[in-house]
């Protein structure tokens, strides 16, 4: 018998095909919707509380610092035919925002329903006891004692108060975050205006022979760009404010605190709404202080807004205009 001593081939071993787990993939980063602009962020943008801070539209003032980054702008009629704004920061916390000027007795009733942080430099103590007694985190120049505000050196006062924005909202992170004041469509497109509306190139509003804003519709930009007295409303690095919505509400003036007029927030009236290039009519309302504004169209439908940042001018009735230009 003869033997095989010859040597066998190798066997070669399978490999096995590992498929990466679940756990091993990079799962999407979680979105979530802007509360006061309805457009979509990384969920933690949606976390901080908002900030309102009252700031200065004198001539002196201008160009504002950090306005163009609010999510929600209102402008309002203030003594001596001059107008003062209320912005709302939320999705966007600036480092600084000014120039911040003092309370008047509305802002206790267009603040509120956002909740969050308010900042103001102080004003008659009838009107910032009324600010104290809301819900809202009050932060003022007057009694800051932790450096929030200080007084920049290329500026003339009172125009000059800076707040150091993002280090108030840090310091007051734990507090809840705005709900959704207004309805939202994805795209301009899809709001109400967009599909609603009539064609509007430029919107005039006038609070008083010393404050006449005006927006013009930018097909390229796709956004309203703003003017003041005529002239474009520029920020502080030369650019234009612009506006995806522009609301125009006709509102009362109450004169109970005399050469301080009281813009009558609690109430209803008539509104315009635009964006895209349209505008629908509107009737606005507002039944509590701590309710947000509500919008409907002719035909009672909840009105909603394009996806992105809103101007609302809070324009007087009888002494005040609106002309809509096709």
């Amino acid at each position: 018998m003869t033997a095989c001593t010859g040597s066998e081939a190798p066997t070669a071993t399978p490999t096995a095909t590992v498929e990466p787990s679940a756990a091993a993939v990079d799962a999407p980063a979680p979105l979530a919707i802007a509360p006061l602009r309805g457009t979509i962020v990384p969920a933690g943008k949606t976390a901080n509380p908002s900030l309102a801070v009252k700031i200065d539209n004198h001539e002196a003032a201008r160009p504002q610092i950090a306005l163009e980054r609010a999510d929600i702008v209102f402008e309002e009629l203030v003594e001596g035919g001059l107008t003062r704004y209320v912005g709302v920061w939320q999705s966007d916390i600036p480092d600084a925002i000014g120039p911040v000027r003092s309370i008047r007795p509305m802002d206790p009733d267009i603040i509120t329903p956002f909740g969050g942080i308010v900042a103001y430099s102080g004003g008659q103590q009838v009107f910032v006891d009324m600010m104290k007694a809301t819900p809202v985190i009050n932060s003022v120049f007057d009694y800051d004692t932790t450096g929030l505000f200080s007084r920049v050196a290329d500026r003339d006062a009172p125009h000059n108060v800076v707040l150091k924005a993002a280090e108030l909202v840090g310091r007051n992170a734990s507090v809840a975050p705005p709900v959704q004041q207004f309805a939202y469509a994805g795209t301009i497109a899809a709001s109400s205006a967009g599909t609603d509306g009539s064609p509007i190139t430029q919107i005039n509003a006038r609070f008083s022979s010393a404050r006449y804003p005006g927006w013009s519709w930018d097909a390229a930009s796709q956004a309203y760009l703003r003017s003041q007295e005529g002239a474009p409303d520029l920020d502080t690095t030369g650019a234009r404010r612009a506006a995806t919505n522009v609301l125009v509400l006709r509102v009362d003036i109450d004169g109970t605190y005399g050469e301080v007029p009281k813009t009558v927030m609690i109430g209803s009236g008539e509104g315009w709404v635009s964006a895209g290039g349209k505008t629908v009519h509107a009737a606005w309302s507002k039944a509590g202080q701590a309710d947000p504004i509500r919008l409907v169209d002719d035909n009672g439908v909840t009105i909603r807004l394009a996806a992105g940042n809103t101007w609302i001018e809070l324009v007087p009735n009888g002494t005040g205009s609106v002309e809509l230009v096709p």
